[in-house]
């Protein structure tokens, strides 16, 4: 099974993910055949504001479950703003879900 098989599976979820010299938590946006859209998570503020596009040759590693990353989600989810009428735990969990 080929790399880019087992991430469409894992699209839109939030991952730690280590390419070249570089290693961020991000989401990934979209897996293609010759590319992987991933979108980059600002540890100050927790939010996206960069996307790169991968080659899936040059990921070196990507981890899926792990304390360090549920603790990233924690803080995602603690920033989010409150909504009338929706819990904040549906949300987290739709993030989770994702």
């Amino acid at each position: 099974m080929y790399l880019t098989q087992k991430l469409k599976s894992y699209e839109r979820q939030i991952v730690f993910m280590k390419w070249g010299d570089t290693s961020e938590y991000g989401r990934i946006k979209y897996v293609g055949q010759d590319f992987i859209e991933f979108e980059i998570i600002d540890r100050d503020d927790l939010d996206y504001h960069e996307i790169v596009l991968l080659n899936p040759n040059l990921i070196l590693e990507i981890v899926i479950a792990s304390p360090d990353l549920d603790r990233v989600l924690i803080e995602l989810c603690s920033n989010l703003p409150t909504q009338t009428g929706t819990n904040l735990l549906n949300i987290c969990e739709n993030e989770l879900s994702e």
